[in-house]
C-alpha cells in the first residue's frame, strides 16, 4: 500500500524543475540526483519528487535505471496512489470514451494523455487487451486489473505485455490470459462494418483504433476507384473502401495471418468478390506492380514505424521518401495518395519533407487534401508533443 506519509522521496538537481512545473510529466535521469538511497529502489517505485530545496513538486513512479527516471501522476503528494486513484483516472476515461463513440470498441486509457503514464487498454465490447509499457505499471497491474474488472465486468482480459518498450523499462515480455480465455479472433464493430481481431497473436493490442476516422475519410474517396492498399494487415482500409463500392480492392501485407482475418472480412461485409489479399513485401510487390504498369486510383500506405527511436529517424525518412516515391509511381493520372507514419520519433515537419522529396522523385505534383492524426480514443498530453505520434497525409496527384 502507498502510504504519502512513508512514500520514499527522490530530489531534482538545481535548476532541473521548471519543465516539470510547466506541466510535462517525464523527467529524465540527468534531472535527477541519483544518490545511494535513488539507485537501492525498485524500478517502479511510487515516490514522492521535490526540488532541490527539498519542496514538493508531485507523486510518480520511478526507475532508478530507465533514462526516462520519473513518470508523474500528480501534483497532489498527499494523495495515496492505490486501486481507488486508479479507478478514478479509468472511470474518468471510459465516460470520455462514452461521450465519443456509441458503441464499446475504443482505446479505453491512452497513456500519459489520460493521465496513466506507460498503460494502454483497448476495448472490444466485452474484451479487452491491456498493456502495461512501464515499470511502475507492471507494479500497479494486479489493481489495475481490479479496477477494470469492477467498472466493466469484462468477459475477458489480455495482457498483451509484448511490447519492444518493456525492454527499456527492464521488464520482460509476454502475452497472456488474466482473466477466462479466448478460443479466437474477438470481432470489432467500427463505421459500419466488422472485422476479426487476434488480441493474442495480432500487431500491438490487435487492432488499429487510431486509424478510424482516417479509414471513414479514404472511404469517401473509394467510390468506383481501383484501390491498392499496402500493409493492409487485417483489411481495416480496404474493407471499409469495398463497403464504399470501390471498383477493386487489392491488400498487400507480409502477415499471413493478418491477410486470413482481412479475407475472413471481406466475407463477413458481402465484398468477397471484388477483395484480394497478397502476401508480399510493400516496397518489392509496389515495385513489381509500377514495373507492370500497374496504376490503381487510390494508394493506401499505412506502413508499421519505421522509426522506434531518435538514432532511427534518419533510415526512417529515407524509407518514407522510397515508399512515396513508390506508391506515387502505381497512382493514376487524377488519383489520390494516402500516406501515414506512426514513428513518434519522427515529426510532422520531418514526415512531409520526405513525403515531398519522394513525389519528387516519382516525378509527380499534387496537392494536399488533408492532414489528419490518431482518433478522438487517442488523446495527445499538451507537453508531449510524442503523443501525436501518428501522422498522415492525403494527396491528390495530377
Amino acid at each position: 500500500m502507498d502510504d504519502p506519509k512513508t512514500r520514499p522521496s527522490v530530489m531534482l538537481l538545481p535548476g532541473r524543475h521548471r519543465r516539470a512545473e510547466s506541466g510535462h510529466p517525464w523527467i529524465y535521469s540527468n534531472e535527477v540526483r541519483m544518490d545511494a538511497a535513488a539507485k537501492a529502489l525498485v524500478p517502479g517505485a511510487l515516490v514522492t519528487l521535490r526540488r532541490a530545496d527539498g519542496s514538493a513538486l508531485g507523486v510518480g513512479m520511478f526507475n532508478p535505471h530507465s533514462l526516462l527516471a520519473v513518470r508523474l501522476l500528480g501534483r497532489d503528494c498527499g494523495r495515496a496512489i492505490g486501486r481507488r486513484f486508479l479507478a478514478r483516472r479509468i472511470e474518468r476515461a471510459l465516460r470520455l470514451r462514452e461521450r465519443l463513440f456509441e458503441t464499446p470498441y475504443y482505446r479505453l486509457v491512452h497513456a500519459e494523455a489520460d493521465g496513466l503514464p506507460g498503460l494502454v487498454v483497448d476495448r472490444f465490447a466485452g474484451v479487452l487487451a491491456v498493456q502495461a509499457n512501464a515499470a511502475g505499471m507492471a507494479r500497479l497491474e494486479p489493481l489495475i486489473l481490479d479496477a477494470l474488472d469492477a467498472l466493466l465486468t469484462p468477459a475477458a482480459m489480455v495482457l498483451r505485455n509484448d511490447s519492444p518498450a518493456r525492454a527499456l523499462e527492464g521488464l520482460s515480455r509476454e502475452t497472456r490470459m488474466a482473466k477466462s480465455t479466448l478460443t479466437g479472433p474477438v470481432l470489432v464493430h467500427e463505421n459500419g462494418a466488422v472485422f476479426g481481431a487476434d488480441l493474442l497473436g495480432g500487431q500491438k493490442t490487435g487492432w488499429f483504433f487510431d486509424q478510424r476516422d482516417n479509414r471513414r475519410f479514404i472511404a469517401e474517396l473509394s467510390r468506383d476507384a481501383r484501390v491498392l492498399d499496402l500493409y493492409c494487415f487485417t483489411g481495416g482500409f480496404a474493407i471499409q473502401a469495398a463497403r464504399a463500392r470501390a471498383a477493386a480492392v487489392l491488400g498487400v501485407d507480409s502477415s499471413e495471418p493478418a491477410l486470413d482475418l482481412a479475407a475472413d472480412a471481406a466475407t463477413r461485409n458481402g465484398v468477397a468478390q471484388i477483395c484480394v489479399f497478397r502476401r508480399g513485401d510493400a516496397f518489392a510487390e509496389t515495385a513489381r506492380l509500377a514495373a507492370l504498369g500497374e496504376r490503381f486510383d487510390l494508394v493506401i500506405a499505412d506502413p508499421p514505424a519505421f522509426a522506434k527511436s531518435r538514432k532511427e529517424v534518419g533510415a526512417a525518412l529515407r524509407g518514407y521518401r522510397k515508399l512515396t516515391r513508390l506508391a506515387a509511381s502505381v497512382t493514376a493520372n487524377r488519383g489520390t495518395l494516402f500516406l501515414a507514419s506512426c514513428s513518434h520519433s519522427v515529426g510532422e515537419p520531418e514526415f512531409a519533407e520526405a513525403v515531398r522529396r519522394g513525389l519528387a522523385d516519382a516525378g509527380r505534383d499534387g496537392r494536399i487534401l488533408r492532414t489528419a492524426g490518431a482518433a478522438a480514443d487517442h488523446p495527445v498530453h499538451p507537453a508531449l508533443p510524442e503523443t501525436a505520434y501518428l501522422k498522415t497525409m492525403t494527396l491528390a496527384l495530377d
